[in-house]
């Protein structure tokens, strides 16, 4: 293989790994001019790639979708057959699959022609493949879509159904994209709300691609990973609760991160925090985390209440009682 060809695959993969390259980049990356880099660009659009090119100090190159498969080694039908394949895998949830499905996902549904997207839009739908566990069904469509647009750093518009049934137009940033309890999961920043928010994929209900690229935020691989957990713990509680506890809303949310989720403040020094759990004793659970000194009040209906005051008034009373190794 020769350095031509070579640097030109090169090339090639770097347009297929971002949407948008400023050129002094590729020139700095392949280790070559920016003239070499225009000369390559104009090989593979020899060779039926679409590369698109803007002028001017931001300018750059972008790999766009053409009127034809570019050659990868496969003809329309292996096309259909592989896009079809990854999004029904990108919804199977496979250990430790779902990175390297999505990132293929991505590559492939950039450079289809729109023809082919169709088609496989069309038959993915007839698919019927095997379900992990129950789980909502989340749209292949959808999922390649946010896809593209998590690994490109593009702002989208989501039109986003809630658990209520209320729909809401929400515009966002996608950061990450990931399976937690059966379901899909988006972390982004909600430019609205001025927060992350984590949505259920399958509650999407469109997609609008705004072709405006932000710069990604600080976010550790640790707390994408909270922020998911959290996301997927929530679900409608058989008893829900609430706790008023003097601490500032900052404060409580510098103490809970993710799990401080729905705290709203109380006036200036007071917060409440909305918490639940599947009976009395989960609730209870959470009333632990509380810090130590911060005093709270809390709202919990019967039977619950009068439930948990007995169970503390019995462990009080066997804390307050003589050690048993002492009873003689």
């Amino acid at each position: 293989m020769t350095d031509t060809t070579s640097r030109a695959l090169a090339l090639l993969n770097l347009l297929q790994t971002h949407r948008h390259w400023p050129g002094t980049e590729l020139a700095a990356r392949l280790g070559v001019t920016e003239r070499t880099v225009r000369r390559d660009v104009d090989r593979l659009r020899e060779l039926g790639y679409r590369v698109e090119s803007t002028p001017g100090v931001a300018g750059g190159y972008r790999l766009e979708a053409g009127s034809a498969v570019p050659p990868l080694l496969l003809d329309d039908d292996e096309a259909v057959t592989m896009a079809i394949g990854l999004r029904v895998a990108a919804t199977q949830q496979l250990v430790g699959g779902s990175e390297v499905t999505l990132t293929a996902l991505a590559k492939l549904e950039q450079v289809l022609p729109a023809v082919l997207r169709q088609r496989v839009n069309a038959l993915a739908a007839s698919v019927q493949a095997p379900r992990i566990g129950e789980g909502p069904v989340v749209s292949p469509a959808i999922i390649g879509e946010v896809a593209l647009a998590t690994r490109d750093t593009e702002r989208l518009r989501l039109r986003y159904m809630d658990g209520a049934g209320r729909e809401s137009v929400r515009r966002v940033e996608p950061h990450a994209l990931a399976p937690a309890g059966r379901k899909w999961f988006l972390l982004c920043w909600d430019l609205d709300r001025e927060d992350w928010r984590t949505f259920r994929v399958d509650r999407v209900v469109a997609v609008e691609h705004t072709r405006v690229l932000f710069s990604r935020r600080d976010i550790s691989a640790e707390e994408i990973e909270e922020r998911v957990l959290v996301a997927s713990s929530w679900s409608p509680q058989k008893v829900e609760a609430a706790a008023v506890m003097e601490l500032p809303l900052a404060e409580m949310q510098d103490v809970f991160g993710p799990w401080g989720q729905g705290a709203t403040p109380v006036g200036e020094d007071r917060t409440r925090w909305p918490f639940g759990g599947s009976d009395w004793r989960e609730a209870m659970y959470a009333l632990l985390w509380i810090p130590a000194g911060v005093e709270y009040t809390v709202a919990l209906a019967e039977p619950h209440r009068s439930e948990l005051r007995e169970a503390v008034a019995r462990l009080l009373r066997a804390l307050d009682a003589p050690d048993p190794d002492d009873a003689g």
